[in-house]
């Protein structure tokens, strides 16, 4: 007697995850992000490999797991898989205290940020 489930938000031929409360600002995480999109997913592994930027580790593991989802869920070649979208959002800012001089206080914000990376199955064409 429970609800029924709720028709899947994407074509047959996408796959998606999310890596929530990333400790990183959004603004540098999309930096990232821009790496990666529109790429065939074997190029966006590469990338996120060798740069130099401390959240790419994370953004690789929600790529991965992005792909395991398509293999393993979806039924969809790995080899045709292309990044479809990779979008970051807000999450919630941790907000800190520094002690100042004449007693003062000056406010340090600490945000974290989210991950959506939606692959997507483009066969390849005949040649």
């Amino acid at each position: 007697m429970g609800k029924a489930a709720a028709p899947r938000a994407l074509p047959d031929n996408e796959a998606k995850a999310v890596a929530r409360m990333l400790r990183v600002s959004p603004q540098k995480l999309n930096l990232v992000a821009q790496l990666i999109r529109g790429k065939k997913v074997a190029t966006a592994l590469a990338d996120l490999q060798f740069s130099q930027k401390r959240i790419s580790v994370e953004v690789k593991k929600c790529l991965e797991s992005a792909i395991a989802n398509a293999e393993n869920n979806h039924d969809l070649d790995v080899d045709d898989l292309v990044v479809k979208e990779a979008y970051v959002g807000k999450a919630l800012v941790l907000k800190r205290f520094h002690a100042r001089a004449r007693g003062r206080g000056a406010r340090i914000l600490k945000p974290f940020a989210n991950l959506t990376i939606v692959v997507r199955e483009v066969p390849a064409e005949a040649a």
